[in-house]
């Protein structure tokens, strides 16, 4: 009867052994997603950063030029701001959907991997 106990003992542990290298497998497997997901993510808000600081200066260049051109420099930016009104519009009703459905697949792609 002993060693139908022992097996038993022996069993269990291998049982808990087995939960416990799961459960520490399963962390590290998260850990990997969270850490590919969010470099990825740093990566692109990096480029994003730059391409926002080049359209930042062109917009004011564009801004300054319809300025001199209709005479007084406020009404370049003036329309430099409504044309981003209009776009923002546009983008809130017709784009919002096509932009947010890529973004969440690259992140369950990037999760999924």
């Amino acid at each position: 009867m002993e060693t139908t106990a022992s097996h038993i003992e022996t069993l269990f542990e291998k049982i808990e052994l087995y939960g416990l290298t799961t459960y520490e497998l399963s962390k590290l497997k998260a850990l990997e997603t969270a850490s590919i997901v969010l470099t990825s993510l740093v990566s692109r808000l990096s480029v994003i950063l730059v391409l926002a600081m080049f359209a930042l200066v062109l917009n004011i260049g564009i801004a300054l030029y319809l300025g001199e051109v209709l005479g007084k420099s406020c009404y370049g930016f003036f329309i430099v701001a409504g044309f981003y009104l209009v776009a923002g519009i546009v983008m809130h009703l017709f784009l919002h959907k096509w932009i947010r459905k890529p973004l969440s697949d690259i992140i369950i792609t990037q999760a999924l991997q």
